[in-house]
């Protein structure tokens, strides 16, 4: 089921909402949690009947685990249970693309299963696998099944994140005014709802054509022209972000109106000036998962090595960097390869992998220098625009190969981009012929994106516990971009929302609705 699908807005919201408060008006707060385990479920069913067993199966599996981790925690459990997570995502995300792949070097002629891929398996198997590990290093607390059952399958960030950590949602569920219906909080998610819904419909799919229209025939070899190359691929990034945006507000919302407060995933990565600080506003929770849980690991084994080989260990603030960052490297690389093919099966994947972890790892030579030379941060300030600028198009250049079917794809638009195509150089002719309407939409998008203060800082939303990642008060956000008024929850603002969810709702009803990008991850 999609959220901006007229049988969710019309029909699974609202009854969930109105079973949801009946059961906390009446104080019956354990069957709250059964309620929205059991309509997460059905959302996630929706789409695919017998996958919802496979999420119940999941479950089930990973609270058995994770309970016997808890209880004796031993290395060889927690090896069988996290195996038996990634064989599962192994064998519906990656079976067809390494038969497909072995086949071809070998040309053995194997059968190419077609396995169909369940939404959001990346997703809950990543959370369960944190959970996981900190049981065994006696870092999560025991819960009771429905419990668990709601921190994995809540249904507003099920499909396509955030990523969330035990600690951050379990304390809720145990929290009487948790389901006790508390109108402001339904207000303030009902507007990040909109928001999201509106960057989702209004900015994101009217962007798609413009992608489709080149990404498409160059899939088929046809090489755009240089002018064609860029606009597509300026699109792609743009509609990616008010995509993944979109959900990510819509699912911050939908949570507080249930009264559960989610991470945040998504920060105005665009406005990052380095690959580092990208990555930390950039599905943030993600960032956070494979930090604790891969880098940190890996990191700490190769401190570990360099101590057996008799060597001292080496100190992040190391006067000399080139030892440090050659110890870094390679788990950066590592990490990077990871989450790269974590978002699909596919060489393209892999290379967008590899090349976050070279630019991350030129990121940390770049401080190391700084640090060498003494460049302060007062005088790296005065270089943000030309950083912000570099990041983006470095980001620009990995999600061609994000959006690309293959790595021939991916070189096909990027030649293009290059003037490397057969068209050569854009020329004042091909400018001309950009239809004055993708010129707008682009150019609006873009004034959005560096201009305005994004959700969490308009909103104020750490007034309604939702931590803004920047630490920064909402009237210092305000005054960086663009003068904006501050929201507040008024008639006028109320009047104002209920415009733009008319508009919103009018476009999304009048057309098929489209999944978000990220479900296919």
């Amino acid at each position: 089921m999609l959220f901006n699908a007229p049988e969710f807005i019309l029909a699974f919201l609202p009854v969930t909402l109105a079973v949801f408060f009946l059961l906390g008006r009446l104080g019956l707060t354990r069957l709250c949690v059964v309620w929205l385990v059991l309509a997460s479920v059905f959302f996630y069913g929706w789409w695919n009947p017998p996958f919802a067993g496979l999420l119940l199966g999941s479950l089930a599996f990973n609270f058995w685990a994770g309970r016997r981790l808890l209880r004796a925690p031993t290395k060889g459990m927690l090896v069988f249970a996290i195996g038996a997570n990634l064989a599962a995502l192994g064998w519906f995300k990656y079976a067809g693309f390494l038969a497909l792949t072995i086949d071809q070097l070998t040309g053995l002629g194997l059968p190419i299963p077609e396995v169909i891929l369940p939404l959001g398996i990346s997703f809950y198997t990543f959370q369960q696998v944190g959970y996981l590990v900190d049981a065994h290093d006696g870092l999560a607390e025991e819960a009771g099944f429905w419990d668990y059952a709601l921190f994995i399958s809540f249904f507003p960030q099920l499909v396509a994140g955030p990523i969330v950590h035990h600690r951050e949602v379990l304390t809720q569920f145990r929290k009487e005014e948790t389901f006790r219906p508390n109108l402001e909080l339904i207000a303030v998610g009902l507007t990040v709802f909109v928001i999201g819904l509106a960057k989702k419909v209004l900015l994101a799919d009217n962007l798609s054509p413009i992608v489709a229209g080149v990404f498409g025939p160059a899939q088929d070899g046809v090489a755009p022209d240089m002018v064609d190359a860029w606009v597509a691929s300026l699109a792609y990034a743009l509609q990616l972000y008010f995509d993944f945006s979109g959900y990510s507000d819509m699912a911050i919302g939908l949570g507080l109106m249930f009264g559960i407060r989610l991470p945040i995933n998504f920060f105005s990565p665009f406005k990052a000036a380095s690959i580092i600080e990208f990555w930390s506003r950039w599905h943030i929770t993600l960032t956070r998962f494979i930090t604790a849980y891969i880098y940190n690991p890996l990191t700490l084994r190769a401190t570990k090595a360099r101590m057996l080989a008799g060597k001292p260990p080496l100190r992040k603030n190391a006067p000399k960097a080139g030892p440090f960052l050659a110890l870094l490297a390679w788990p950066t690389m590592a990490t990077m390869t990871i989450a790269g093919i974590w978002h699909g099966a596919g060489w393209q994947f892999l290379i967008f992998g590899l090349l976050h972890g070279a630019y991350i790892t030129i990121n940390h030579a770049w401080r190391a220098v700084r640090q060498v030379r003494k460049i302060g941060p007062e005088q790296g300030r005065r270089f943000r625009a030309l950083g912000v600028g570099l990041t983006f198009l470095c980001v620009l250049v990995s999600f061609v190969f994000f959006r690309s079917a293959s790595v021939e794809h991916a070189l096909t638009i990027l030649g293009a981009m290059a003037g490397l195509g057969p068209h050569g150089f854009m020329t004042p002719a091909n400018i001309a012929h950009v239809p004055k309407l993708e010129a707008v939409q682009i150019l609006t998008a873009f004034a959005i994106v560096w201009g305005l203060p994004n959700t969490v800082q308009w909103l104020g939303l750490s007034r309604w516990g939702i931590e803004d990642p920047s630490g920064a008060p909402p009237a210092a956000a305000r005054r960086r971009y663009l003068p904006t008024p501050r929201w507040r929850p008024t008639l006028a603002y109320g009047a104002a929302l209920g415009v733009v969810l008319c508009l919103t709702l009018v476009r999304a009803f009048s057309v098929t609705p489209t999944e978000f990008l990220y479900f296919t991850f």
